[in-house]
């Protein structure tokens, strides 16, 4: 992993996770702002993460109600790395 892919993955995040209306309550109220639904996936290098994966793999990172996009984004960043995304 380069911090270069960390931040590229931050900052898909954050042009699609800025625009939502927060507070969000639960995941759900985010599939409209997700340019392909559930089916969107975020890209930086050889690094891929589905928005699905965000509910499976790296629920236990994330706790609802986000006052913020940034907070939602840190704890999704924190996860990635916890479970080793950027190994």
């Amino acid at each position: 992993m380069t911090d270069d892919t960390a931040e590229q993955l931050r900052a898909e995040l954050e042009a699609v996770f800025t625009s939502a209306e927060y507070p969000v309550e639960e995941p759900m109220e985010l599939v409209p702002v997700l340019p392909d639904g559930p089916s969107t996936t975020f890209e930086a290098g050889d690094v891929s993460v589905g928005v699905m994966d965000f509910g499976t793999e790296y629920a236990e990172y994330q706790d609802y109600p986000y006052e913020t996009a940034e907070a939602l984004i840190d704890d999704l960043m924190a996860g990635f790395r916890e479970e080793g995304l950027f190994d």
